[in-house]
């Protein structure tokens, strides 16, 4: 199957030029002007728009169990809303319970993502600790293609790594060639305020963001950047929320360590007053961890992405809807966390990062694709506009206008948490693996047409990551 992307501009990481792009069978196979094309070719039209590498969404949580539900998302729908908002590829989570085979775990998040529409990976989460763990890791790594482990600091007598594990689990994720990942929330100070809250009778989504203050994140990110540099460890933060985590990661930056950083387009946009609703369900629809933060964050973690101290975007989508929240009416802390944004982030951070000038066309290409791909050893196979690269593009319109809705958008959820928000700049068509998945509002997402893409580990890497501070690039192997 071939496909021309015809009259464009490309616009990757580093430079923009206008050039024609090539496909065929999945792969870009040439780029560059006034390319010719078998008489049977699929022509995209896209003069006056950008072609640019598919978004890659890191952090996703579909069909999760979680807080005795589970998100309404599965691996069809969530990457089919995907595709819809111009992202070609998800690195999800397998969070296997305490005491559980991580394997078993991923073989059954694996099963589940059977029905994918697009490309997707997964992270592994780390929530017990034994000598088999450690066994698993190695498995996990060498014959199933992952190279990065989570860790969450947060949810006491449920998924919460304490210290120990930390250092365990860093330990042989450096040994390994592994990035570690860590929800940085101080789950013990969490479990605490919770109940004092519940006990001064504050039951509503408002105690939610009190029970996890700005610096319960700051310590938490402080200490697993101290752990890992500690260690010799490279570790990447998901989900940064506030200044304080990205003072931390800042200074560790600055001292050489390697730390990555995520925000979350929800955390650029949203801040804590969403909590003051005075119609439960609506404020409730918000709760997430870490939650949305007051006024002044925002900006601080706009000039961290600015500063490249914060190199990803992601969403954390983990979808529970209207009735599913309703599990936490009498008791905020049984609410399900979690909110959408798959379809959205690219729009979002184009209409709010490059059209309000806080992003160039370049930082936003980074910020959504290439820096994911090449932390988590994808580059240039994705997150790239080149010949042998995965024909994974979105064609960009730049004045094309969406208003995001619940009653439009392609997530399985029945609320949207920027419900009324015209964006300009949207994706006018989604090419994934080289086929036309998504044209101009057209859904022609297959379920099962999604692949499961290995990634290597860094062996041996981390001593020139230390002396450079800067993202690596090695080619990554196909299996």
């Amino acid at each position: 199957m071939t496909l021309l992307i015809r009259g464009g501009t490309v616009v990757t990481h580093d430079t923009t030029f206008c050039a024609d792009v090539l496909c065929e069978d999945g792969t870009i196979i040439a780029v560059g002007p006034d390319l010719d094309a078998p008489a049977d070719a699929e022509i995209v039209d896209a003069k006056g728009q950008y072609v640019m590498p598919g978004g890659i969404d890191p952090h996703t949580h579909m069909q999760m169990p979680f807080m005795g539900a589970t998100a309404s998302e599965d691996f069809y729908t969530g990457t089919a809303a995907a595709l819809a908002g111009g992202t070609t590829m998800i690195i999800d989570f397998v969070i296997p319970n305490p005491g559980q085979s991580l394997i078993e775990a991923y073989r059954t998040w694996r099963g589940w993502a059977e029905k994918a529409a697009a490309d997707y990976s997964f992270h592994v989460a780390v929530t017990w600790w034994a000598d088999s763990v450690a066994e698993e890791m190695g498995t996990l790594v060498r014959e199933y293609g992952v190279n990065s482990f989570k860790h969450f600091m947060a949810y006491k007598n449920a998924l919460m790594a304490t210290d120990d594990i930390l250092v365990e689990s860093f330990t042989r994720c450096l040994e390994l060639g592994a990035v570690p990942n860590v929800h940085a929330e101080n789950g013990d100070l969490v479990a605490h305020l919770q109940q004092k809250l519940l006990a001064q009778g504050i039951t509503g989504p408002e105690a939610h963001p009190l029970s996890r203050p700005p610096q319960v994140e700051g310590e938490a990110a402080g200490r697993a950047i101290r752990i890992a540099g500690t260690l010799g460890a490279p570790v990447y933060l998901v989900h940064v929320s506030t200044k304080d985590a990205l003072d931390e990661i800042t200074t560790a930056r600055a001292s050489g360590q390697v730390v990555f950083g995520e925000v979350l387009a929800g955390h650029l946009l949203l801040d804590d007053s969403v909590y003051q609703n005075e119609d439960w369900a609506t404020a409730a629809a918000y709760v997430m961890s870490p939650p949305f933060r007051p006024k002044g964050h925002q900006e601080a973690l706009w000039n961290g992405l600015r500063s490249g101290n914060l190199q990803t975007t992601a969403t954390d989508h983990c979808c529970f809807c209207a009735e599913q929240k309703a599990m936490g009416r009498d008791d905020f802390t049984k609410i399900p966390n979690g909110t959408a944004g798959v379809e959205d982030r690219m729009a979002l951070l184009w209409d709010a990062g490059v059209n309000a000038g806080k992003l160039s066309m370049q930082e936003f290409v980074a910020v959504t694709s290439t820096n994911t791909a090449k932390i988590f050893n994808l580059y240039p196979r994705k997150g790239a506009v080149s010949v042998g690269s995965d024909a994974d593009l979105v064609v960009w319109d730049p004045h094309g206008k969406r208003n995001l809705s619940a009653k439009t958008h392609h997530q399985n959820i029945d609320f949207n948490i920027f419900e009324g928000l015209e964006v300009t700049g949207i994706p006018r068509h989604t090419i994934s693996r080289g086929k036309l998945v998504w044209s101009d509002g057209e859904l022609r997402a297959e379920s099962g047409a999604g692949r499961y893409v290995d990634r290597p580990p860094y062996p041996g890497l981390y001593d020139s990551l230390r002396k450079r501070n800067e993202l690596a690039t090695p080619k990554a192997v196909v299996r």
